[in-house]
């Protein structure tokens, strides 16, 4: 196995960003500087990439692969996760879940990149919602709930009235 390098994962980066207009602050710093900034691309002596975050100065996660094709997906599942939220900030949908909005905009947006990387996101989105279903009540209810509380009613009680009007999935 040949050693990769990191202008290849720059050069990489680089182009795939372009396909989705990605600003260069959502993607991955190569050296530490302040030990602020993340995430960060390492490659060992081993030539392991690591694919590592950063917060408040400590490590808080590192995976690691051999196969550059797997740090581009973390790499590109992160950022386009970061650009389908703030679309869907600026494109909110009253009383819809707003994962609607950002699963649908992640996999588009992997799409334009890397169609394995769309079905693959789109698998672990449906696994998500087997777990945590659509809930486009959400807001509704938590609206409710607090006129509730602010007219009296315990915090119990008003959450179960409030599910009860309008149910849970």
């Amino acid at each position: 196995m040949s050693k990769i390098k990191y202008r290849h994962i720059k050069r990489k980066i680089k182009e795939m960003a372009g396909k989705i207009d990605a600003p260069a602050n959502l993607l991955p710093i190569f050296k530490k500087s302040n030990g602020e900034q993340s995430p960060l691309i390492e490659i060992d002596n081993t030539g392991k990439l690591h694919y590592v975050h950063i917060e408040r100065g400590r490590e808080s996660d590192r995976k690691t692969t051999t196969e550059i094709d797997e740090l581009m997906f973390w790499i590109f599942n992160d950022v386009t996760f970061s650009l389908s939220t703030q679309y869907e900030l600026e494109n909110r949908i009253e009383n819809k879940d707003c994962r609607r909005l950002i699963f649908s905009k992640q996999e588009e947006l992997l799409g334009l990149i890397n169609n394995d990387w769309k079905a693959r996101e789109k698998k672990n989105h449906e696994n998500i919602l087997k777990n945590h279903p659509f809930d486009d009540f959400a807001s509704i209810r938590a609206h409710f709930s607090k006129e509730l509380r602010d007219g009296g009613m315990a915090n119990d009680a008003a959450r179960e009235k409030a599910c009860d009007k309008h149910p849970l999935p």
